[in-house]
Parts: C-alpha cells; structure tokens; sequence
C-alpha cells in the first residue's frame, strides 16, 4: 500500500505563523490543476505499481477547489493507479469554505474524511493569527458537515501562545469533546523564519512564545484526550479508535508516498524527492513534460536517523530490529546512547520497543536528535 499527496498551492490569505508555500492569488488555479494533472501522468511509474490506500489534498488551502476539480484530479489517479475500494480520502478544508451548497457538492464527488483547520474557539485569538474565518463558522461547519454525513472528521487546534489562557484552552478542547469528533490534531504554535510572527517579534510588537506556557497546556492536553477516550498514536495527534489518519501514519511507518505539486515531497523508500516551491517554475516545467523536482538518494545513516525520529513521535514506539535491519549492530549503538534517557524516565522499553513517556514528549525532537547517528559513530 502506498498514498498520494497533492499540496494546493492556494489561500484566501496569509496566517502570521504559515511558512507553507502558497499564494493568494488564485489567478492561475485552472492552469495549476492541469499542471498537477499532468505531473500525475508523468509519475505514474513512482510508486512501482503499489495499491493506493490513502489520497490526501493538502496546501494551502484545497477547499478552494470545485468538485470538478477535486474529481477530476482524484479520476486521473485512479486512471493510473490501483486504489484500495475503502482508500481513505482526505480534504483539508478552512470554516468559511465548508457551507451548505459546498459541503452538497462535495458528496458527488470520493472524499470521505475532513480536516477542518480551526485552530481556535475564540474571534480574538484568529485575528491574531491572520485567519479567515469566525469562531462562530468553525463550530457550524462542523455540524453542517455531520448532518451531510460525513463522520470521519479531524480538527486542527494550535495552543502555547500568548492569547491563549490556560482557560480558553480548556474551553477550546471542550468545545471539540461536545462537538463528538473523532480526531484531533493539537500543535504548540512554532515561530518560522520568514513568517509574519517572526517579524512582528523581531520588531518587539509580539511577545515571544513561552516554552512554559507550551508545555503546560500539552500536558493539560494528553490528560484531557486520555481522559475522553482518545488515544495519542503520535505527539499531535488524537482519536478515537478506529479513527487513525491512516495517510499521516503512513508517514511515520515508513511507508512509500507519491508528492503532487509544488513544493510537495516523495518518498519510495530508497530516496526522497521534491518539487520546487514555486507556482510559475512548476507550471513552466510540467508545460515541457518535466518534472521540477531535486532528488537525495538516502544512506543507511539518513534511514536511521529517520526512523528514529518518525518512530518514537508514534504509540507504536521504535522497534529495535526494524534498526538492525537497516544497519546491523545498530540497535545496540542505540541503547548505549539513550541510558541517561532511560534514567530520567523520558523513554521505556517493552520487549524490544522503545517508547516516550509522557514526560520524553515534552522533550522529543531534542531526544531523536541526541540519537542520531553521525558518519563518525562505530556501530
């Protein structure tokens, strides 16, 4: 099995913390969408004839696209590949866009799953962040999208800046409990180089984030979701059972994906390829039957640095022979380095599983990366 990306270059407007390429002209989305048609056709041979289990429209934002479109693309690929009669099909979909004749729309056409980016509750809290729509349309696009049956839904909720009271964000994952989804996708909001917030903070008109702040309100929300019945398969990510994105833990099992569009990333297990993040330059190219893509073929020391970090961020933990699969002696190189972790309690061992503990996900990019492995390690 193996998935399909396709990245939607196209927003209403800019978020103060996306660094995501997009652009808010949609001038050029009729020829962008024949663009992505064709980088389709011509990567046909990617994925060496696996089944399709997942197909994801990603961005930016896809739920500015028609059914038309949405049809026409997702057509193209099962033209080309095999899809799985049960694929899960994801549409990443803003508030403002998911209204009654939209969401009527979207029921002609195979998407089967929503993720509805809401990041907050509170009017206040999304002009900060540059959003486009209302606290009020979150909670109804929600519900209009249920009453049209469509019950495999996740919402995406940011928390750890400085709006945010510890009380609004309770009210923020109460709102999401009363609201009966099934998935929730939680991120402490990040300051990106480039990005409108990382100016507004150079230039001292924002507060920087508080790491304080962050953890606490993560913590808060592990408690809260165990409590509701979710299970946390990976950092920022919640459901409820059976309610796995099966496309994001693709991702972190390791299992090979085909990137559509600009900027979008591939992966077949062997190397990882990626397209230019560039609108005009990814049209331009695909207009001569090319695709604008760079391409890194990985070493044994890039396959294990990435398992250990895509791994240990999910409930299934790190398997210590799938690493000696990948290099042989490494696991015991492995243990070696994660003792002091060990004995902070940040990790634990079931078997021959290495997990977080809640405690190691406050701290688990700086573990994967004190894991690593280097040219220079002996193992």
């Amino acid at each position: 099995m193996a998935g399909i990306y396709l990245h939607i270059p196209f927003c209403k407007q800019a978020c103060h913390y996306c660094d995501f390429h997009f652009n808010t002209s949609l001038k050029y989305k009729g020829e962008l969408v024949e663009a992505l048609i064709k980088e389709i056709q011509l990567q046909k041979k990617y994925l060496n004839g696996e089944s399709i289990d997942t197909i994801y429209f990603g961005g930016g934002t896809p739920s500015l696209l028609n059914e038309t479109e949405i049809s026409l693309l997702i057509n193209t690929i099962t033209g080309l590949h095999s899809v799985a009669s049960d694929a899960e099909i994801t549409l990443e979909a803003n508030p403002d866009d998911l209204d009654k004749a939209k969401l009527l729309a979207l029921r002609q056409t195979p998407i089967n799953r929503f993720s509805i980016g809401i990041q907050s509750f509170f009017d206040e809290d999304l002009q900060w962040m540059n959003r486009v729509h209302r606290a009020d349309e979150a909670e109804s696009a929600v519900k209009r999208a249920q009453d049209m049956g469509f019950e495999n839904i996740t919402v995406d909720l940011i928390y750890g800046y400085p709006l945010l009271t510890d009380q609004k964000w309770k009210f923020n994952t109460d709102k999401v409990f009363e609201l009966g989804v099934p998935h929730v996708s939680a991120y402490s909001m990040t300051v990106e180089p480039r990005t409108a917030l990382a100016s507004f903070i150079k230039q001292k008109k924002q507060a920087a984030m508080s790491d304080e702040q962050s953890a606490a309100q993560f913590t808060f929300l592990m408690d809260a979701m165990q409590t509701k019945g979710f299970e946390q398969y990976e950092i920022s990510n919640f459901c409820k059972p059976g309610f796995y994105s099966r496309h994001n833990s693709n991702y972190w099992k390791g299992v090979k994906y085909l990137g559509i569009g600009p900027s979008a990333h591939s992966y077949n297990g062997e190397t990882r390829q990626w397209n230019v993040a560039n609108n005009t330059k990814y049209m331009q190219g695909l207009s001569t039957r090319l695709i604008p893509a760079e391409t890194e073929i990985l070493s044994d020391i890039d396959k294990l640095n990435e398992y250990i970090m895509t791994s240990l961020r999910t409930s299934w933990g790190l398997d210590l022979d799938k690493l000696n699969g990948i290099a042989s002696a490494s696991a015991d190189h492995l243990q070696k380095a994660a003792i002091d972790f060990f004995d902070k309690g940040w990790l634990s061992q079931q078997n021959k599983i290495i997990y977080l503990t809640q405690t190691g996900k406050l701290y688990a990019d700086h573990i994967a990366s004190e894991l690593f492995f280097s040219k220079e390690d002996n193992y």
